[in-house]
């Protein structure tokens, strides 16, 4: 939960009117090989697109190392 430009919305809860500052978000995290990049940006931002503040935000950036801890693969073979 957190929130953002949109500052929250008021709620209603037994008759009682108050502010819920805190908004359900999503996040998601993504690693893929970089020639696969673009492609799945366009397709989070074509799912994820709505117009509206609180649309949110795609930041990308390197994976230096990768093992898989019960195999002890490394590099692409990990994922």
């Amino acid at each position: 939960k957190g929130f953002g430009r949109q500052k929250g919305h008021d709620e209603i809860y037994r008759g009682s009117e108050y502010i819920e500052n805190f908004l359900p978000k999503i996040k998601l995290t993504v690693v893929a090989p970089a020639e696969q990049v673009a492609e799945i940006t366009r397709a989070i931002q074509g799912a994820a697109r709505s117009g509206k503040i609180g649309d949110g935000k795609i930041f990308v950036s390197p994976v230096e190392h990768v093992i898989r801890i019960r195999t002890g693969e490394t590099g692409e073979d990990a994922l």
